[in-house]
């Protein structure tokens, strides 16, 4: 079954009817997102279901797409970073039931048995920014279009006639 996305939900609850929500997520909701990207225009599409493991693990299966607006560092323009997230988020009550989640499971600390769903996909999203944007396929080299004319003349190394003088000496 398919939802709407709540302001919070009751993780135990979730977990026990095997919830299903997915949708999508504008950016202008993300306020700490926001701050990352070049523009608040467009949204994440989201899957996250609930259920729990052969073990009884307790998990957030969560899937989101999203083309993120980032400015590119190297040639300052706006480009869509495709962002492609697809983990499993293992509930626990406390950060020692950390060490107790098999692999392939990242920890989701579950303080006060809610979670806010919209955060922890926003959450993902962040974590998900490179700390440099580059536009793939941006140049590598950096050329200042003022500074194509003024090339600093090639400096002489102070210690080539020296060079030339311990040549000379080793010769004869």
């Amino acid at each position: 079954m398919s939802a709407a996305l709540p302001e919070r939900v009751d993780v135990a609850r979730q977990v026990q009817g095997r919830r299903v929500y997915s949708g999508s997520l504008p950016f202008t909701v993300m306020s700490r997102l926001r701050d990352a990207l070049a523009t608040a225009q467009g949204e994440a599409r989201y899957h996250a279901q609930f259920d729990k493991d052969a073990l009884g693990i307790a998990y957030l299966q969560l899937q989101v797409e999203a083309g993120l607006p980032l400015l590119c560092q190297r040639t300052l323009e706006v480009f869509a970073l495709p962002v492609v997230i697809d983990t499993r988020l293992g509930l626990i009550a406390n950060e020692e039931d950390e060490a107790g989640l098999p692999g392939g499971y990242e920890p989701l600390l579950i303080a006060d048995g809610t979670i806010d769903l919209a955060a922890v996909i926003e959450d993902e999203l962040i974590l998900a920014v490179p700390v440099v944007p580059t536009r793939p396929g941006a140049p590598l080299d950096w050329v200042d279009p003022t500074d194509a004319t003024d090339k600093e003349p090639v400096r002489q190394n102070p210690f080539a006639a020296l060079a030339g003088l311990k040549n000379k000496a080793g010769a004869g």
